[in-house]
């Protein structure tokens, strides 16, 4: 049995930004990989990812980015580079290839058991991150049996796929590039969309992410948001991370021939059954991107911003009538790409630590008495599942927990 004041279990940007933290403030501790520093970021990303954020943004655990293209967007295998030097800098404890298996009370701590012996600390750092599992609906057991099905941490490029026709379920950021990707190489393609949000990349000469980062539109802390679950289940941001800066979008997809159709809802008799709602989808998605570029126009009239002049991207365009299913398998559908979200993997916390929903609660990345979490949806703001996010919370969680630390040993 090691013990030690404090486990960090996952060495991705939240584990590495947390150590940095932790090291500072003198707290002894160990972060715990169960591969390679940034495994996930190493083996379940598909080949041609690029980081959805600039470079400008992309700083590790506090180091800023240093490269010569900040505008740019790095690879995965770069950006898993970039972590590996940042542990190496700050002489991170990092305990490759340690997977944490339990996590109990003992004590006034915590026993967590690994595959390479038991931890007992005071405090305990969950840093896994938000998309360690796909979430695939239930209906997909329903397929018939010759149907391949993928998720964007099986899928690795195009010849991957079968041969034949592709369904894509799921229009955020992963489908819509999954789905560009297959068209680009000559698939025939038809995407689902459910949840829908629309961005483009590019917004009167800069970056979106730029205009969000200026405006303050990813700085509203998460006790001044009004349905504060709503938007901690909103897909990730569909934006493409592409040398050119060219959009991705329901309209740019559908002039590759790809087919737009509403929400996968059903499996039944072999095949697929859409909704109709897709203007609906389409629509709303319209209206809120509106509002945004309105505040960023306003902002801009306030602050003098002497770039291009405001301008307004035609509505997504609808078909009159959305194909409502599609038939899978024997010549229709060969294959599906479930892109339709992730969740944590806690199964291995063995605490009440869950809402009815098997969700972690939390406040603000305080979970209980010595325990945390980071790397979840707008875990404090919605610079919390950014890179350059991970920093901010870590300092915040480190000061929580130092002062817990000494309140229970003066106690």
């Amino acid at each position: 049995m090691q013990r030690i004041t404090t486990v960090v279990v996952g060495a991705g940007q939240c584990g590495l930004a947390m150590s940095r933290e932790l090291r500072r403030r003198s707290v002894d501790h160990v972060v715990l990989e169960r591969g390679a520093i940034g495994e996930s970021w190493r083996s379940e990303r598909w080949d041609s990812l690029r980081l959805l954020t600039p470079n400008w943004m992309n700083g590790v655990a506090g180091h800023r980015y240093a490269g010569s293209d900040p505008d740019g967007f790095m690879s995965a295998r770069e950006f898993t580079a970039s972590l590996t030097r940042a542990a190496r800098h700050d002489g991170a404890p990092v305990m490759a290839g340690t997977r944490a298996l339990s996590l109990d009370r003992a004590g006034g701590g915590y026993r967590l058991a690994t595959d390479r012996g038991d931890f007992a600390c005071a405090s305990v750092v969950i840093a896994t991150g938000a998309c360690a599992l796909p979430r695939i609906p239930r209906f997909a057991a329903d397929l018939p049996a010759d149907v391949v099905q993928l998720t964007p941490r099986s899928y690795k490029r195009p010849s991957d796929v079968p041969e034949g026709a592709v369904l894509v379920v799921g229009a955020s950021a992963s489908g819509l590039q999954i789905a560009r990707e297959l068209a680009l190489a000559g698939r025939r393609v038809t995407l689902a969309a459910g949840g829908h949000q629309r961005l483009p990349r590019r917004y009167r000469g800069r970056d979106i992410l730029w205009w969000m980062h200026r405006v303050g539109v990813l700085d509203l802390p998460y006790t001044r948001v009004d349905d504060l679950d709503r938007v901690r289940r909103a897909p990730s941001l569909p934006l493409l991370g592409d040398p050119s800066g060219a959009d991705i979008g329901l309209d740019g997809l559908r002039d590759l021939g790809v087919e737009i159709v509403g929400r996968l809802g059903a499996v039944r008799d072999g095949a697929a059954w859409f909704s109709g709602a897709l203007a609906h989808v389409c629509a709303s998605a319209d209206l809120k991107l509106g509002r945004l570029l309105d505040r960023i126009d306003a902002w801009a009239e306030a602050m003098g911003y002497a770039g291009p002049p405001p301008h307004r991207p035609t509505p997504t365009r609808v078909p009159d009538a959305p194909r409502l299913s599609a038939r899978l398998g024997g010549g229709g559908i060969g294959a599906v790409v479930w892109a339709t979200g992730y969740t944590p993997d806690h199964a291995w916390l063995r605490l009440p630590v869950f809402d009815g929903r098997g969700r972690l609660r939390h406040t603000g990345g305080v979970v209980g008495d010595g325990l945390y979490v980071m790397g979840l949806n707008y875990l404090r703001t919605a610079r919390s599942t950014h890179i350059a996010g991970a920093p901010r919370d870590a300092r915040a969680l480190a000061r929580h927990l130092v002062g817990a630390t000494t309140r229970r040993a003066a106690a």
